[in-house]
């Protein structure tokens, strides 16, 4: 890689001032990371705890690290392509976004070691490393969306190692990992539609690429939904049979036991609904945004529409969070995610995702 110098704007600034940092690492965007290990760790059946949020801590470290490490390497396309940057502007040197990179990385281990031990550091150092390899060697190649959707997989992953037991205390770490699996391919694959049209922010797109991972994105909020939203769709149309049926029971001179099973069926039924209809709120608001922007970027695939879509799919990740948060029956965590979408796509207004 060419040094700083190479970089239009690098002259030496005598301080770093703290929002053109926040500017590098993409503050905003970091609320879109501790999903991911919330929905691990709710797939492991232990969504809340020191280890759980000691991960989150770490993860955001290391996605932090992650975009300084991009500036850094893309210093000099940057200066052509995207000049405001704090890189190429020079108001961030190039060396400090790789001292950034660095500080965040050890920082996002150490941080995973101290809240959960071997266990958490060992889930940390695939995420660090796949977040290194991507942004200085894979990024530009064919790989480079898979890279990036295997850093997400991995943090998912890396909340349900967090979680280790269950509350049955039964489970180990390796059928955590196996529960996780789904949520992970799920996080995996609208990381991957998000970075192939990443690469085409500045010039623009074919109108198949926006269809291509608009189909993916209806796919994978149909696979998040449908396994819950069916089943009690069919629950709530058996119960009110069976109300109907009870009622008939209950008349004098017959047994009214039937009532009894109704009403304790009903408040199964009724918590289940409730898990459904978070489930079903997240796939539709990621639907909703991610998706609009994609079907935006169809009709007119110019660099704007895309970049756009980039960003709204950035945060569009969190109602996806919290849907196989909820899928996971840690409903309300994950409408405690769902809350906090609304408020990173303010902050997003004032400082660019992307």
């Amino acid at each position: 890689m060419k040094d700083r110098r190479a970089v239009p704007g690098s002259g030496s600034r005598p301080a770093v001032r703290l929002t053109d940092l926040a500017q590098l690492v993409r503050a905003p965007a970091a609320l879109s990371v501790p999903g991911d290990v919330l929905a691990g760790a709710a797939a492991a059946g232990h969504p809340l705890g020191v280890r759980t949020f000691g991960v989150m801590g770490s993860s955001v470290c290391l996605y932090w690290a992650g975009m300084a490490l991009n500036d850094y390497a893309d210093a000099t396309i940057d200066a052509v392509e995207r000049p405001e940057r704090p890189v190429p502007s020079g108001r961030v040197p190039r060396r400090t976004a790789l001292a950034v990179a660095g500080a965040l990385t050890a920082g996002g281990l150490a941080l995973a070691a101290a809240s959960g031990g071997r266990r958490s550091l060992l889930g940390a150092l695939p995420l660090a490393g796949a977040v290194w390899a991507y942004d200085l060697k894979l990024k530009s190649t064919p790989a480079g969306p898979a890279a990036m959707a295997s850093a997400r997989a991995l943090d998912v992953l890396a909340g349900a190692s967090a979680a280790g037991r269950g509350p049955d205390r039964t489970a180990g770490t390796g059928a955590a990992l196996l529960r996780a699996a789904v949520p992970a391919a799920l996080v995996g694959v609208h990381t991957y539609t998000l970075t192939a049209l990443s690469r085409h922010e500045i010039s623009g797109a074919p109108a198949r690429l926006p269809a291509a991972t608009l189909a993916a994105s209806t796919t994978t909020a149909l696979a998040t939904a449908l396994p819950v939203v069916g089943p009690a769709l069919a629950r709530r149309a058996a119960r009110g049979s069976q109300r109907d049926g009870a009622t008939t029971a209950a008349w004098p001179g017959t047994t009214a036991g039937a009532t009894g099973t109704v009403r304790a069926s009903a408040g199964v039924s009724r918590s289940a609904e409730a898990r459904a209809a978070v489930v079903a709120a997240g796939a539709l608001a990621y639907l909703g945004s991610y998706g609009t922007a994609q079907a935006r970027a169809v009709r007119e695939p110019s660099g704007e529409n895309v970049r756009r879509a980039v960003g709204a799919g950035i945060l569009g990740l969190m109602p996806l969070q919290a849907a196989l948060t909820a899928r996971s029956g840690a409903t309300v965590a994950a409408a405690a995610l769902g809350v906090v979408h609304p408020l990173a796509r303010r902050l997003a207004r004032r400082m660019s995702p992307t």
